[in-house]
């Protein structure tokens, strides 16, 4: 490579890092622009390095992805390669005949690196509907509330914070990791969803607790205290949400036909034993993102990408779409994270 060449390089092995963990549909990724860089060297030092930022990622290979989607994407960088080399390589080639030989199963990986630093990772279903929810899969409402969220920390830190509908449980990791909540309390309805949820939280390394009157000392005084309640917003009483004592009570996709409103009362009946102002707003409130699997995410406090926006986080449409995108999505690509 060029000096001007190795200049450039970082910025493209970011972009397909972060598409390739997080799972991004393939059609996202910068092919042009690798293809142009692989006219321009007569090397294979760049795929190799790409190799080293997606299939053979330490985070990939512990908490590995969809068996499709790797094959597909290395079909993808075999195909890139050779459009411009004759010679093959033999890396990508044997990373391919791993994947050949792997199986796939009904659960997969994604991780999303925050800008802070910390990663997520989820061990989510490979199926959009599974167990009779939608709710084993990460959706791009849960991606623009963490974007809100790490610009607004000042709603989440030292405060104590109820989710409603946390399905995968991105929403609530990546507070917990980046905004410092004194306590999070995760809530979902369906058993199965809480069972891959509890396991999610234990993933990244939290601890959970029982739940039990607030106050109490927390499991680990440098980290959130977490709990996970099991909460039917049809079935919930008064008392039980009162228990929460909760300062903030956020919520993403649950604006869906028959469902929103419900969110939107169990919040608002939750916030009536509280009344704490955040600083320079006014009482404790809710934040609401709507769109879930139908549609992308909206809420007027957050940003929206616009062209030549460098993404941060990205979500793919759905895991039971193409993983080369030849189906359309209504859903964003990207959700950037300043």
């Amino acid at each position: 490579m060029t000096p001007e060449e190795h200049a450039e390089a970082p910025g493209l092995l970011r972009s397909f890092e972060r598409r390739f963990l997080a799972g991004r549909v393939l059609r996202s990724f910068p092919w042009q622009t690798l293809e142009e860089k692989l006219r321009g060297s007569s090397d294979s030092e760049l795929l190799l390095d790409i190799l080293q930022k997606t299939v053979k990622h330490p985070v990939c290979v512990k908490h590995p992805p969809s068996v499709k989607y790797v094959r597909c994407f290395l079909s993808e960088l075999i195909k890139k390669h050779e459009a411009v080399h004759a010679e093959p390589l033999d890396e990508l080639y044997e990373a391919l005949a791993e994947v050949l030989a792997a199986e796939e199963t009904s659960q997969a990986h994604r991780s999303y690196l925050l800008p802070s630093g910390d990663t997520v990772t989820l061990c989510e279903s490979t199926a959009i509907i599974s167990h009779g929810t939608t709710g084993l899969v990460t959706w791009n409402a849960a991606l623009y509330l963490v974007e809100w969220a790490i610009e607004n920390p000042v709603a989440f830190t030292s405060r104590t914070v109820l989710e409603l509908g946390s399905g995968a449980g991105f929403a609530g990791l990546a507070i917990c990791k980046v905004c410092h909540p004194r306590t999070y309390i995760f809530s979902d309805c369906h058993s199965r969803v809480l069972e891959q949820l509890r396991g999610n939280i234990l993933l990244n390394g939290f601890l959970l607790a029982p739940m039990q009157p607030p106050g109490q000392c927390p499991l680990d005084s440098e980290k959130p205290t977490v709990r996970v309640a099991q909460l039917d917003w049809d079935l919930v009483t008064g008392p039980q949400l009162s228990a929460f004592q909760p300062d903030t009570v956020i919520a993403a996709g649950t604006a869906q036909p028959g469902s929103g409103e419900g969110a939107a009362e169990v919040a608002r009946c939750a916030l009536l034993p509280r009344n704490h102002p955040l600083p320079g707003q006014g009482p404790a409130g809710t934040l609401s993102v709507p769109g879930g699997p139908a549609g992308p995410g909206r809420h007027r406090g957050l940003h929206h990408p616009q062209p030549g926006d460098e993404p941060a986080l990205h979500s793919r449409a759905g895991p039971g779409r193409d993983p080369l995108g030849s189906s359309a999505s209504s859903q964003p690509e990207t959700v950037p994270l300043r």
